[in-house]
């Protein structure tokens, strides 16, 4: 049989390929560079091609050293799998786990999810990373996350989606603006209001973007904000209306003296928020167990009815 890379080699040239540089790589996998150097001279010579393109300016994957490059990240994705599968097999949600949430969600729920997760399962240790949709697919696909707590559907076929409740939206204007003097609204009132939106890359913008099409709504502000609080406070300064989720509210809105917040009639127009992990993890049916207790516990008169 003939002579196969080993995991250390390919990890060393994952980290190469991530790095760019033989001296950050080496750090990274905590070897001294001649080591690391070496190592890659013998899988080259071990493969018969070379992987890499060395000078003194720079170091450059080949193309075929990035087909080996995307081949051993999933070799060790799935060796990294083999202890995990071990581990959950006899302490189910326990241990280390890597968790994204998108930023219009993580500073109004992860602080009842974290007191929910430490009651439910004590010895889970999760870690969490906040960042936009795209970005945390990516790493999710990369194995870098293990599951993502986000607005549905993300409609990737390599990642599997649970609901766990609804998040209404709410529309938020100026004390004075003639929409006040309603109870509720309906979606076709906010058509020829001056709205207020995230900037591109948020899911909640293109949410908000929808619902404003189904009203006909054409007159945007020349404004984009990076965060909900920002919105809120360009509301309240009279700048413009927006739509805001409704988990928000007991952050954002805690001042009603300065804006007017507005419920809308039914169907009232809502986000669906669940977790999302990859098709292939070893813990998918642990993430589901996790997902079911969530819903059960998050926002009741809300949770998904969700087979």
């Amino acid at each position: 049989m003939a002579a196969q890379p080993s995991i250390k080699q390919l990890k060393y040239l994952v980290a190469l390929a991530e790095t760019g540089h033989f001296g950050r790589a080496a750090e990274a996998c905590f070897i001294t560079q001649p080591s690391l150097s070496a190592a890659i001279s013998e899988l080259e010579n071990l493969l018969g091609a070379q992987l890499v393109e060395r000078n003194k300016r720079q170091v450059l994957i080949t193309a075929l050293g990035q087909e080996v490059v995307s081949r051993a990240r999933h070799i060790l994705r799935e060796v990294d799998e083999l202890a995990v599968v071990a581990h959950a097999a006899n302490q189910p949600l326990e241990g280390p786990i890597n968790v994204g949430v998108i930023p219009t969600i993580g500073p109004y729920l992860l602080p009842d999810v974290m007191s929910r997760l430490r009651t439910g399962f004590p010895k889970m240790q999760p870690f969490l990373r906040e960042d936009q949709t795209a970005r945390l697919v990516d790493l999710l696909l990369a194995g870098k996350l293990d599951l993502a707590l986000i607005a549905l559907p993300i409609e990737e076929a390599g990642l599997e989606e649970m609901d766990l409740f609804e998040d209404r939206f709410v529309f938020a204007c100026s004390p004075d603006n003639p929409l006040t003097a309603k109870k509720k609204i309906n979606i076709d009132d906010i058509k020829d209001e001056k709205l207020l939106l995230l900037e591109d890359g948020h899911c909640l913008r293109d949410q908000a973007l929808e619902i404003c099409q189904r009203a006909g709504w054409s007159k945007s502000a020349d404004f984009q904000a990076n965060s909900l609080s920002t919105l809120v406070q360009m509301v309240a300064a009279g700048i413009g209306s927006t739509l805001l989720p409704e988990m928000a509210l007991e952050v954002e809105a805690r001042r009603r003296d300065s804006i007017a917040i507005l419920p809308f009639e039914n169907p009232v127009p809502v986000r669906r928020i669940g977790l999302v992990w990859r098709r292939s993890s070893a813990r998918k049916a642990e993430y589901r167990k996790l997902g079911a207790y969530l819903r059960g516990s998050l926002h009741p008169c809300k949770a998904a009815d969700v087979a």
